[in-house]
C-alpha cells in the first residue's frame, strides 16, 4: 500500500513539474519560449540567441498597420548588426487581425514587402495569451503590457527584456533606435 502511494505521488510530482516548467513563471528569459512560424513549424526564441530582438504584436487592419514599413526599414538597417524583428499577429484589439496565417503572410509581403520573421497568429493578452506575453507581463508589469496593436518589446542578446514601447512610438523613433544601439553594444 505504501508502495502504491509512492508511485501515485511520483506521478503527480512529474505531472506538476512538467506543467510548471512550461509556464511563464519558470522561464528565465525569452529564449525559453517558442512561437509557431507563420507557415507552420517551430519558431523558438532560442534561435535568436546572440541577437537583439524587437517583438511586435501586429495587425493588418489597424490605423497603425503602416508601422510595418518602419519595422521593415529598421530590420534592414540593423540586421547586419544583429537585430531581428519578430512580427506576432494578434486579433486582440478591435478584431483587426481576422485573417488566416496565409492571408496575413500574403498581406505583409504584398503590401509592405516584409522580410522579417512572422509568427503564427496568437493572443497577446488575457488568460489565453501566448506564454511569452504572459512572461513579459509578469516581468515588466501591467503598465508595459500591450494596450493595442504594434506594442514593441526589445529583448537583448541574452534573452532579457530591456525595453517596452507603446503603440504610438514608431519603429524608427529615436528612443527605439537608442535602445537597439545600447542592446547591440552590450552583446
Amino acid at each position: 500500500m505504501v508502495k502504491g502511494r509512492g508511485l501515485k505521488f511520483a506521478s503527480c510530482f512529474a505531472l506538476a513539474a512538467g506543467l510548471l516548467w512550461g509556464s511563464p513563471a519558470m522561464a528565465k528569459n525569452a529564449h525559453d519560449f517558442a512561437f509557431e512560424g507563420i507557415e507552420g513549424g517551430p519558431l523558438p526564441m532560442s534561435k535568436f540567441k546572440g541577437k537583439v530582438v524587437l517583438v511586435v504584436n501586429t495587425a493588418s487592419f489597424c490605423g497603425f498597420t503602416p508601422q510595418y514599413e518602419g519595422l521593415e526599414q529598421i530590420f534592414k538597417e540593423y540586421q547586419g548588426r544583429g537585430l531581428v524583428v519578430l512580427g506576432v499577429p494578434a486579433n486582440n484589439f478591435g478584431g483587426q487581425e481576422p485573417g488566416t496565417n496565409a492571408e496575413i503572410k500574403e498581406f505583409c509581403e504584398a503590401k509592405y514587402d516584409v522580410d522579417f520573421p512572422l509568427a503564427s497568429k496568437v493572443s497577446v493578452k488575457g488568460g489565453d495569451a501566448h506564454p511569452f506575453y504572459k512572461w513579459a507581463l509578469e516581468t515588466l508589469g501591467e503598465d508595459k503590457a500591450p494596450q493595442w496593436n504594434f506594442h514593441k518589446y526589445l529583448v537583448d542578446a541574452r534573452g532579457y527584456l530591456v525595453a517596452s514601447f507603446p503603440t504610438r512610438v514608431v519603429p524608427d523613433a529615436p528612443e527605439i533606435k537608442a535602445a537597439i544601439d545600447r542592446a547591440i553594444a552590450a552583446k
